[in-house]
């Protein structure tokens, strides 16, 4: 009997050990997939697609924002209120390349669970779409967070569609509550902000908290998971070792579909945003698509 009798079933190719110590940071696979792919699409929603060059610079703008703007410090934690939109990644992988912790939140809690996860990451900034930013609104004079960047979903379109679609989802279908946050900043502005300062180069060791990623709450409160980069890597890693012999690198399109459900996976949920956006969008080249959970627009 060998030491490991369960490698004797691992498919042909797959290897039996990774090497965790390839890249020190989530950032460092982002900019080896930018260098690689730089043309190609990554990330796909409605219709609209962002090239990895167009995630690079989006990303940088938005931690450049956050950093010369906000004057946000390493380790801070700046909180994600997002269904699947363009807007995500360029949020996730700006708050990265700033040396900032993500906490994802649910778009669908209630007053009380936001409140709780806010004020227990201790997350200054947040992201948020329109449609939940009422809930932001009730509790954020409760919690330690003192900058606000709320955002439509059509925002990250092209002209017309952009406006269309957030008219529609405002006026139409009644999707926007009405909100009133002092001090919040639009995203788009926040981009262009962020392009009038200078993004430093910020190196994230595999230790530091990539995610705080909380569970569903099902036995008790709400509790965050620490996620380093170096869990992020190996966890990118293994996923691409089982697979990759499965896919054409540069050529595959990955869609966040939950199994026998007919739902999109949520971006924020753990699964997606361990391995699922971050693998997809930068070991092979592969394009992500998705629709935008938890609500339809289509």
């Amino acid at each position: 009997m060998t030491a490991r009798p369960w490698l004797a079933h691992y498919p042909a190719g797959v290897p039996a050990e990774i090497d965790v110590d390839e890249f020190p940071s989530v950032v460092s696979v982002l900019e080896r997939a930018i260098e690689r792919y730089r043309d190609r699409p990554a990330f796909e929603n409605l219709g609209k697609s962002l090239t990895y060059a167009q995630v690079d610079a989006l990303s940088a703008r938005f931690a450049a924002y956050l950093l010369g703007e906000l004057q946000l410090k390493t380790g801070d934690r700046v909180a994600i209120m997002l269904p699947n939109c363009l807007q995500y990644p360029i949020a996730t992988f700006g708050i990265l390349r700033a040396g900032l912790t993500v906490v994802n939140v649910n778009p669908l809690y209630t007053p009380r669970e936001l409140k709780h996860q806010l004020v227990d990451s201790g997350a200054t900034a947040i992201v948020v779409l329109d449609n939940f930013a009422h809930t932001v609104q009730d509790v954020v004079a409760q919690t330690q967070v003192r900058h606000v960047v709320t955002t439509g979903l059509g925002d990250m379109l092209d002209f017309p569609k952009r406006g269309l679609v957030n008219f529609v989802l405002r006026h139409v279908k009644k999707m926007v509550p009405d909100y009133a946050i002092a001090g919040a900043v639009r995203f788009r502005d926040a981009l262009e902000i962020g392009a009038r300062h200078p993004l430093p180069r910020v190196e994230s060791n595999p230790g530091d908290i990539a995610f705080l990623q909380y569970t569903g709450g099902t036995t008790g409160i709400a509790k965050g998971a620490m996620l380093t980069h170096r869990n992020l890597v190996a966890n990118m890693q293994q996923a691409s070792a089982w697979i990759g012999n499965n896919v054409r690198a540069g050529d595959e399109v990955i869609v966040t579909k939950r199994e026998n459900a007919k739902e999109t996976l949520p971006v924020s949920a753990a699964i997606a945003s361990t391995t699922v956006m971050p693998k997809c969008s930068s070991f092979h080249g592969e394009r992500t698509g998705s629709a935008p959970y938890p609500i339809a627009c289509q």
